[in-house]
């Protein structure tokens, strides 16, 4: 009977413990500086692209989806050096995500951790002044689209000039103009801001309005002259100085 119950009792053990980690709140390591955000609204072509970036730069990162990033604790959040938001639907993005949980990045940002948002997660980096659940670390600023949407173009070759640089041409898809906040890294084909850099609060922000991280199928019917592996090379310059807090030069 003692024997029967040791192998009853440590039975259990293992169930309680796989019921546990199944309740985890997000996919993480202990050493991972980086949280990238995997949640509803998020593409998973640029999921799967910002995730080739980060392993080809050998940068450590943990993921968490909607559920697991609004279960996640102040302290948790706190806990990694950078979030990234890649691109997607911000919409989506914002109403899956808990008001309280939008707090709590805004307050991580705050605190101290850095923040990259791409695409849409640079839209949700803004305010979103009652029309989205928006993470407001730009001061009350709302970013809208770059022109080239009221001109009904919903994906475009975009060359983005930069400081003493090269232009680089990246892909660019529903992507927002950044005016009105931070310095300009990079600046579109109308001379208005597709990169920009600055603080908030004790964090550092870069938000992009292209995809840098864009892999060659992507570029399938399209003409670049810039490699894909260049503008990849760039997404990686991105992460490391949003992960670091550099700044990068800016007009």
């Amino acid at each position: 009977m003692r024997r029967g119950f040791l192998i009853a009792h440590a039975a259990l053990v293992v169930l309680l413990a796989i019921g546990a980690n199944a309740c985890d709140p997000p996919a993480r390591s202990n050493h991972a500086p980086i949280l990238l955000f995997t949640g509803t609204g998020t593409s998973a072509g640029d999921v799967a692209a910002v995730e080739r970036v980060l392993a080809h730069n050998h940068f450590e990162y943990a993921t968490a989806t909607s559920p697991q990033l609004n279960r996640m604790s102040a302290s948790e959040v706190m806990a990694y050096r950078l979030i990234i938001v890649p691109g997607g639907n911000f919409i989506e993005m914002s109403a899956s995500l808990t008001p309280r949980t939008t707090e709590k990045i805004h307050d991580a940002v705050q605190g101290g951790v850095n923040y990259l948002g791409i695409c849409a997660g640079a839209f949700l980096a803004g305010d979103g002044q009652g029309h989205y659940n928006g993470v407001d670390l730009t001061s009350g600023v709302r970013f809208g689209f770059y022109d080239a949407e009221n001109q009904g173009i919903r994906k475009a070759i975009v060359a983005v000039a930069a400081v003493n640089a090269a232009p680089i041409e990246h892909y660019w898809e529903d992507g927002p103009e950044l005016s009105g906040w931070g310095k300009v890294v990079g600046k579109y084909p109308d001379g208005t801001p597709a990169i920009v850099e600055g603080t908030s609060g004790q964090g550092w922000l870069i938000l992009v309005g292209v995809h840098p991280e864009a892999p060659e199928t992507w570029r399938r019917g399209m003409s670049f002259t810039t490699p894909a592996s260049v503008a990849n090379a760039y997404a990686g310059t991105l992460v490391q100085a949003a992960l670091t807090g550099s700044s990068l030069p800016h007009y």
